[in-house]
């Protein structure tokens, strides 16, 4: 049965040339139909998948009209990527020194070498076009609680001095955890301390009820934006930090409920847009047709994309049988270049590892896939996950999960052997 199995996926794929062909990227037309491409990696760390990404993304720019790029990173830390990929200036500081973008844990989860190529890329590719032309890069994440609650107050002692003092006593609040906001989830769990949830709401209701006198200061509303953004931040960061230690399903709900809700409203400031996703496969394979969803009642950004925009949307995971990965050992932890286990037998890396080609593309969604193939995709096997923690020695319960790959995705690209 496996072997049948086996012999299907090998007569469907598409092997793919190799990263540094010119025209790797092209086999990837498919993709410009949609208006939403979900980009996943099988890690954090692993070079091919970030080159693979970065090269897709590149076509899709500069042949299928694409123009965001949304990153499983925080709001402030990516507008920086965004002012420096269409030339954008910002605001001047008035707080503190601006600090360098990526500093938090993980680091080289986009500091890194293929990520520097693409953004200067971008850079160069953006400088030919009118600015209104011009692919943005934002960020979905919310862990940026310190930086954005003191992007708005930088933001409104530009526009409203007034307001920006009443920020500074609204989230005065939360100045005691800023460094470490973990603690103030435990701080309230343990009743020592009160919520800061009214403070913050109030906050954004009031930048929101001055939309308009705002946005008109700066004639095309950016600024206005994103400071909206970084006050929504706060808010949704401040339920977070309190919801992760009564329910790991809540606050992983609440933190991808918080990326969707970033790109939708980016779309929406962005009209005629369309958007290539990177993040995780955890994050962009639809959860219902994995453990997360069918198990621990978790949502994930895939899911809610399919939900929210339906056929304008695709969804490319991939994966790996072994090599080397850039990981910590724990969270916090120095990284480390550790070598990845061969792929499990149960799983569908050993699936894709027996297809004996070293590189390629699957493609799931039903006008591509013959039906038997699909039946016998869709059946539940174990699936690889690895994020910035990789525990090798563990790695069955730290880093398996079930998954119905027919479903989770519309297509699955392929990298055998993978470096960091």
């Amino acid at each position: 049965m496996t072997s049948s199995l086996i012999h299907r996926i090998r007569s469907a794929v598409k092997p793919l040339p190799p990263l540094s062909d010119r025209s790797f990227g092209s086999h990837f037309d498919w993709l410009g139909k949609y208006r939403l491409v979900l980009l996943g990696d099988a890690s954090h760390g692993t070079s091919e998948f970030y080159k693979a990404r970065a090269e897709i993304t590149q076509h899709l720019i500069e042949h299928h009209g694409f123009n965001i790029i949304a990153l499983e990173a925080d709001w402030p830390d990516s507008e920086a990527l965004d002012r420096y990929v269409r030339q954008r200036p910002g605001l001047q500081a008035k707080i503190e020194p601006k600090e360098l973008p990526f500093k938090r844990f993980p680091t080289w989860m986009w500091r890194n070498k293929e990520m520097q190529d693409f953004v200067h890329w971008l850079r160069d590719h953006n400088a030919t076009l009118p600015k209104a032309s011009r692919t943005g890069i934002c960020g979905m994440d919310l862990y940026s609680m310190r930086l954005s609650l003191h992007a708005v107050i930088e933001y409104l002692d530009h526009v409203d001095p007034k307001m920006a003092k009443l920020a500074r006593q609204r989230y005065g609040c939360l100045e005691p955890w800023l460094d470490d906001p973990s603690l103030y989830g435990l701080a309230l769990m343990r009743r020592e301390f009160e919520s800061c949830e009214k403070a913050v709401i109030s906050m954004l209701v009031d930048l929101l009820a001055k939309r308009l006198e705002y946005s008109t200061m700066k004639q095309d509303g950016e600024e206005f934006h994103s400071a909206e953004q970084n006050a929504r931040l706060v808010v949704d960061a401040e339920e977070y930090y309190k919801a992760m230690y009564y329910s790991s399903a809540l606050s992983w709900n609440l933190r991808d409920t918080h990326m969707f809700e970033t790109l939708e409203r980016y779309l929406s400031f962005k009209p005629n847009s369309k958007a290539i996703i990177w993040a995780h496969n955890s994050h962009l394979g639809d959860a219902r047709y994995t453990s997360m969803g069918r198990s621990r009642a978790e949502i994930n950004l895939g899911q809610l994309c399919r939900e929210g925009f339906g056929n304008e949307v695709a969804i490319l995971g991939c994966g790996t049988h072994t090599g080397t990965v850039a990981a910590a050992h724990e969270w916090d932890d120095d990284m480390e270049v550790m070598k990845v286990n061969p792929s499990r037998k149960d799983s569908y890396e050993w699936l894709a590892h027996e297809v004996g080609i070293d590189n390629f593309l699957l493609d799931l969604r039903k006008e591509g896939c013959e039906e038997e193939l699909r039946k016998g995709l869709s059946k539940e096997r174990l699936e690889r996950f690895i994020g910035v923690i990789y525990k090798p020695d563990t790695e069955r319960m730290s880093h398996y999960s079930g998954a119905i790959l027919a479903k989770q995705f519309d297509a699955y690209l392929w990298f055998d052997t993978t470096k960091a």
